[in-house]
């Protein structure tokens, strides 16, 4: 048997980046959940993919929608990071964000950020593999991303060597 926290403390050993996904119902309500579970899956056709808890009470929300935008964090942006991580009513609460081509919300100052559909959504233990179609997509040209490495967040330039 692996021990849940052996298996944690191991696998925090691989950098990993964060991005905050987010989504608008109808209504306009928006949601926004933190990842580090990001991924670029497939060049043609273009799609990435993601893997929320299944605890997670704002995955479902935005599963709801059948859309979604990955935003990529920037290092400077571990305040945001914590205000998508923590439980709220209101994530985006007096938080300054524009919109993709589709109405996703958008974060100021994302380094990058991806506009999708959901493909498809595949039950994996105790997470769900989100698959989505990239319809819009951009990048600034300025900044590094917030990494999550060995249990807490960094710079890219100021990974520690142990």
């Amino acid at each position: 048997m692996i021990d849940p926290r052996h298996f944690r403390n191991v696998l925090g050993t691989w950098p990993t980046g964060v991005c905050v996904i987010t989504s608008v119902e109808e209504d306009g309500t928006r949601h926004g959940l933190v990842v580090g579970s990001f991924s670029s899956i497939s060049l043609d056709p273009p799609l990435v993919g993601f893997f929320p808890d299944k605890r997670s009470g704002t995955w479902p929300k935005i599963a709801a929608t059948g859309r979604f935008c990955v935003n990529v964090l920037g290092s400077d942006q571990l305040e945001l990071c914590k205000r998508f991580a923590a439980r709220a009513e209101d994530k985006f609460a007096e938080l300054a964000h524009d919109h993709t081509p589709s109405g996703m919300p958008l974060l100021e100052d994302a380094i990058a950020w991806i506009d999708c559909s959901v493909e498809r959504v595949e039950d994996i233990g105790d997470h769900f593999l989100v698959v989505g179609a990239v319809e819009a997509l951009d990048r600034r040209e300025q900044g590094t991303p917030l990494l999550f490495f060995r249990g807490q967040y960094h710079d890219v330039t100021h990974l520690p060597n142990h």
